[in-house]
């Protein structure tokens, strides 16, 4: 089983940063493509960003391209994504979820295809 904990959400302005972090217990996380989503109350958890196993790709949705950035510190057991230029629309519980199987080479970007959460850290960016 993989554990994972989500930190470093908060309130912050418009136009400002934060930092996400996902920390894995019970097994590591390194041999894992890990995937970050979001959701608003009443709406469907959506695809932020995701990361093959080793680090070699990255894919984001439209939405984030160009502000968030998505990577991973294996020996840390840890994945990030550092969050730029924040809108109000950026609003939500951010979750970080790993992937079913090992070393996966592709990534994945809907929410059905993993199999390991966290249980969400709250984002929110005032106007």
């Amino acid at each position: 089983q993989v554990q994972l904990v989500e930190s470093g959400g908060g309130l912050v302005q418009a136009g400002g940063s934060l930092r996400l972090s996902c920390a894995a217990s019970g097994r590591t996380l390194s041999t894992r493509a890990m995937g970050w989503f979001r959701q608003e109350p009443g709406e469907e958890r959506e695809f932020v960003a995701a990361i093959t196993w080793n680090g070699g790709t990255t894919y984001y949705a439209d939405s984030v391209k160009g502000r968030f950035t998505i990577s991973r510190d294996n020996a840390k057991n840890t994945v990030y994504l550092q969050m730029t230029s924040l809108k109000p629309e950026d609003t939500a519980v951010y979750y970080c979820a790993a992937d079913p199987d090992l070393y996966q080479t592709r990534v994945r970007v809907r929410p059905r295809e993993y199999v390991f959460w966290g249980r969400g850290t709250q984002v929110t960016v005032s106007s």
